[in-house]
């Protein structure tokens, strides 16, 4: 009798275990599929702030290479066109000249 009951213990013990480890396995593959999901979400997350940094780099670039040109443009408007300094020199020269020529 005591070994019967030793058997039926055993065997309750053992299927409470099978269920605790069901359980366990149960509650482990969804904790995998959350941070499974996760991982994917924040993947594409990333990927999405990585695309748009992407699209505003490229805008910066052409932005840069069109205020270069327009720089260079400038630059080269500005060559052409005398100086203050230039100027008076050339002031006074006609001034000094001016008397002469009435």
């Amino acid at each position: 009798m005591v070994e019967n009951y030793s058997n039926a213990q055993y065997s309750v013990d053992a299927n409470t275990r099978i269920r605790d480890l069901e359980e366990k396995t149960k509650i482990l593959r969804e904790r995998i599929l959350l941070v499974s999901k996760n991982l994917v979400d924040e993947r594409e997350k990333t990927f999405n702030e990585l695309q748009e940094t992407k699209k505003i780099l490229l805008e910066l670039q052409e932005k840069n290479i069109r205020m270069e040109e327009f720089l260079q443009k400038l630059a080269e408007q500005n060559s052409g066109l005398a100086r203050k300094e230039e100027l008076m020199i050339l002031k006074r020269q006609f001034d000094m000249i001016e008397p002469h020529l009435k």
